[in-house]
């Protein structure tokens, strides 16, 4: 590997430490001004508001300039909703602003690989990447557990600046502080990013052509036999694993009575069920076998109710163990597969876009669907049990969607399967 492939590694690693521990901090100062339940499931979707808004545009965007300055860029906009919400903005428009870093972050975190390595290094980037996400992912949210924990924060407000009346008095607002550094951490390693010396397209002056484009792609996306499938499958299993982080927490503080330091904890224990799951299935499975294994999306579903039941933290690990692992196990062939269609209907990148934008428009939707449940006065438990009846419902009907495309296009699903079975023997 290049040795600026490490300097990526390092920036994505600390800006996506800083994003997951934000999470905790930012429901903990939801909190901690007695804010409405609905308010603290809202921030799930708020997000992922700008994902969905820009998708047609952020691909644009980090081609416009060096993959490094983007990504600068979009870390000084993650640390100006850090400082939103410690100035007084509300939490959920200030988290808004992060998530707007976040989504103009992403294709060039991507994109950059394909700049700076060979084809042949691509697949192991790419697993350095995820990988590296899913370790930030755990060490986040048990950062951001322990910077809002008594003991931690306690240290952090003794912290005193001469003359200086910081206006830093809340655990929250301490550890949000602490990952203002984090943040620019990862915006250092930006600026340390090689340039990969790839000819830059300007921005067009008329923003708005890009959409036709997009929504073409998006379109004959749906439109493939197998496509179709696939992305409905990985959209809707983000859709849950984004929705899960605030889930767990809500579940933790009503079936265990946890802080949302304790509950952080609980919420790495599902993320390391994903990894175990991803990587069982990347040994297991083969490209063609992803609508296989579409009905252990019904079991998902099944399993989420099944925690209004658990009120022991000894079951309730190795639950979440295998909640985790089941989407893991889903997600690998359903994604691979859905790339694979993707990248032979219009290129990669286009591709990425469109996943990127229907997954978050599930977060965004299933969050905003669990948020009115709860601002409409729905105990926890109940609103838990219709997020899992919505999830096997509607991987059922994707199921049955896909048999139906078995029985009345036979013929063009099984020349697709056999095209995905013959790139993946010659890949």
């Amino acid at each position: 590997m290049k040795r600026g492939f490490f300097t990526i590694m390092a920036a994505q690693f600390f800006s996506s430490l800083a994003d997951n521990a934000l999470f905790v901090a930012a429901v903990q100062l939801l909190r901690s001004s007695r804010a409405p339940e609905w308010q603290q499931a809202a921030l799930v979707p708020m997000f992922a508001l700008f994902y969905v808004v820009l998708a047609p545009f952020v691909g644009a965007f980090a081609d416009s300039m060096p993959k490094g300055r983007v990504m600068l860029v979009s870390n000084f906009i993650k640390v100006a909703g850090c400082l939103f919400m410690l100035f007084g903005t509300h939490p959920l428009l200030a988290y808004a602003v992060v998530g707007l870093g976040a989504a103009a972050y992403s294709p060039a975190k991507y994109g950059i690989l394909t700049e700076l390595l060979p084809a042949s290094q691509l697949v192991k980037a790419n697993g350095w990447i995820e990988g590296l996400t899913i370790g930030s992912i755990i060490l986040g949210v048990l950062l951001g557990g322990q910077l809002v924990g008594n003991n931690l924060s306690h240290y952090l407000l003794a912290v005193d600046i001469p003359r200086v009346d910081t206006g830093i008095d809340t655990p929250a607002e301490a550890a949000i502080s602490v990952l203002i550094f984090v943040y620019l951490l990862a915006a250092w390693f930006n600026t340390h990013i090689p340039l990969t010396g790839v000819l830059m397209r300007p921005m067009p002056k008329q923003w708005m052509s890009l959409l036709p484009d997009f929504w073409t792609c998006n379109a004959r996306l749906w439109r493939d036999k197998l496509g179709q499938i696939s992305l409905a499958a990985t959209t809707l299993i983000w859709g849950v694993a984004g929705n899960l982080r605030f889930i767990v927490l809500a579940w933790a503080a009503a079936a265990l009575g946890y802080s949302v330091t304790q509950a952080s904890a609980l919420q790495g224990v599902v993320a390391i069920g994903m990894a175990a799951g991803a990587v069982l299935a990347s040994m297991r499975m083969r490209l063609e076998d992803g609508p296989r294994v579409i009905t252990l999306g019904i079991v998902m579903g099944a399993l989420i109710i099944g925690l209004i039941f658990i009120t022991n933290v000894w079951v309730a690990a190795p639950f979440l163990i295998l909640l985790g692992a089941i989407g893991g196990f889903l997600v690998v062939p359903m994604n691979a597969l859905l790339q694979h269609r993707g990248h032979n209907l219009m290129g990669a990148g286009r591709s990425i876009a469109v996943q990127n934008f229907n997954e978050q428009a599930c977060i965004l939707a299933l969050g905003a669907l669990y948020s009115l449940s709860t601002g409409m006065g729905l105990p926890t438990m109940v609103a838990i049990t219709g997020f899992g009846l919505v999830i096997a419902g509607f991987m059922w009907l994707i199921r049955r969607w896909h048999a139906r495309n078995l029985v009345q296009h036979h013929e063009e699903v099984s020349r697709l399967l056999a095209i995905a079975r013959n790139d993946k023997a010659h890949g």
